[in-house]
């Protein structure tokens, strides 16, 4: 379960990403100079960071804290961060 308050922030936090990336598609259907459609594009992957962290802060202060105080569910939040931190660095 989301933090009322992060929950606020990462609804909010989705709706920039959503206009930024609806102003990419534009710029790119308008053919705008490269430099400044990536320049949005590492715009949208660093918003998307910033999701992921707090999303991710979320995860290890509720669901994490709670694995790891049950020795049964504690091997699959350890499992969970693993392959997270994996994908992260593909």
């Amino acid at each position: 379960m989301l933090d009322k308050k992060l929950k606020k922030r990462s609804v909010h936090r989705t709706s920039i990403i959503r206009g930024q990336v609806d102003g990419l598609m534009k710029a790119i259907e308008k053919e705008e100079y490269c430099i400044d459609l990536i320049t949005q594009s590492r715009a949208i992957q660093l918003s998307l960071k910033s999701l992921d962290r707090m999303l991710l802060e979320n995860h290890l202060r509720s669901h994490v804290r709670h694995m790891l105080s049950d020795s049964k569910q504690e091997n699959r939040a350890l499992k969970e961060l693993v392959d997270l931190y994996a994908l992260s660095n593909k």
